[in-house]
This record gives C-alpha cells, sequence and structure tokens, in this order.
C-alpha cells in the first residue's frame, strides 16, 4: 500500500514515515526540509503545503497522514488551512483506506498559543467532516490528538528543568510521550483500524484533566 505522510523530515513524521517502511508499505513524504530518510521506498518532496501549485500529480494513496504543524508561524494557515488542502487534494477518493490527522490536546482544553489551539481545535470538527464524506468508500478518519511528545519542537521545556517539573506535577503518567510511541498509534489507527471513524482521540497520559499550559517567559 501507498501512504502520503506531511511533515516527515523530524519528529513524530519522520517517526512514523519509519514505522511505515520497517511494515512494508511505500512512503511519500511532503517537507519544508530536505529529507531525513534514506531507503528506497521511500520518496520526499520538499515543499510548503500551504502552497497547492508546488503539489506533485501523484497516484491514489491507500493512506494520508496529516502531520506537518507549526507553532507561531501562520499556524491557521499551515495547520488548518494545509491539512485541509492535503486532505481534498490526496485523500478524497473512492479507494482511501484511511486519513488521519495529527491534532492536539489544546484543541481540546485550551491551554496553549491562541492561533495554534484555533488551528487544532479546527482539525478536530475538519476529522468528523472529512469521515462522513469517505465513509461511503468505506475509509476512516480520525485525529490522535497528543499532550507532550518528546520532539525538538518542545525542548524550550523539556530542557528546563524547572519548567519540566512543573509540567509532570500536571501529568499523572509521569513521562511525555515518545514519537515510537506516537508512530505505533498512527499506524494502528490506519492499518489495524477498520471501523472506528470520526473519533477525535486524546492521548496524553491525562494531562488534559488539569488544562494548564507551561512555558518559557517571554
Amino acid at each position: 500500500m501507498r501512504v502520503l505522510i506531511t511533515g516527515t523530515s523530524s519528529g513524530i513524521g519522520k517517526a512514523i514515515a519509519e514505522k511505515f517502511l520497517k511494515e512494508g508499505f511505500d512512503v511519500t513524504g511532503f517537507d519544508r526540509k530536505e529529507a531525513s530518510i534514506r531507503q528506497e521506498s521511500y520518496t520526499h518532496f520538499c515543499l510548503d503545503i500551504r502552497d497547492r501549485e508546488q503539489y506533485p500529480a501523484l497516484a491514489p494513496f491507500d493512506i494520508v497522514i496529516n502531520n506537518a504543524g507549526v507553532q507561531n508561524e501562520d499556524d491557521i494557515d499551515i495547520n488548518l488551512k494545509g491539512t485541509i488542502a492535503i486532505t481534498e487534494t490526496y485523500g478524497i477518493h473512492d479507494t482511501i483506506r484511511a486519513i488521519l490527522m495529527i491534532g492536539s490536546a489544546s484543541g481540546h482544553t485550551g491551554a496553549e498559543f491562541p492561533e495554534y489551539t484555533a488551528s487544532k481545535g479546527g482539525v478536530l470538527a475538519y476529522t468528523k467532516n472529512v469521515a462522513l464524506r469517505i465513509a461511503p468508500y468505506g475509509g476512516t478518519c480520525n485525529s490522535l490528538d497528543f499532550g507532550g511528545v518528546l520532539t525538538e519542537l518542545n525542548l524550550p521545556v523539556t530542557e528546563d528543568q524547572k519548567l519540566w517539573d512543573q509540567i509532570m506535577e500536571l501529568t499523572p503518567l509521569k513521562r511525555w510521550m515518545t514519537v515510537e510511541e506516537a508512530a505505533d498509534w498512527a499506524y494502528f489507527m490506519t492499518v489495524t483500524n477498520h471501523f472506528c471513524t470520526g473519533q477525535n482521540i486524546l492521548i496524553d497520559g491525562l494531562e488534559a484533566g488539569n488544562a494548564h499550559f507551561v512555558w518559557p517567559d517571554e
């Protein structure tokens, strides 16, 4: 099967791509940065998902995973409008198996930067819209709404012991998710799962129960 994943040069997107490659899938990655994966079954396109004119004409994908995202950099244009553009271009067709959105716990709690929270809240609603539209084809669409994940994006708090201690006080499991765990969830929801659809699945170690956003002072 053929899989399209956005934001594959680092973090969660790279881990998801590597998971699917390990399982024998053909993977296409979109990212503004150059490829960080070098495998025969991996094809990389260096592009900005905001610019539809850059989108290559490609054969239909079985699975589309919208992972590309930013904080405090045109969040709504990239996180929400970019996700919509990718999905409408590559995901809505009669042989689609699964579409997955990488949302955020902040879409549930509102506890983060204003435009980031709004963008991810929009992704949650759009997930349900897509699920309804591809259900006649037998396809599923869900969002995985992660809390803390150990990525480069979160170094401002993971490398600050004081802030990290505050976060752990709010997190009952006393740890954050690894990118490998995130990839396992993405694989399960798009390959193993055939019936769960239209759901916004909160995976945050119960941190959202406290709904308190911790970040360095400006």
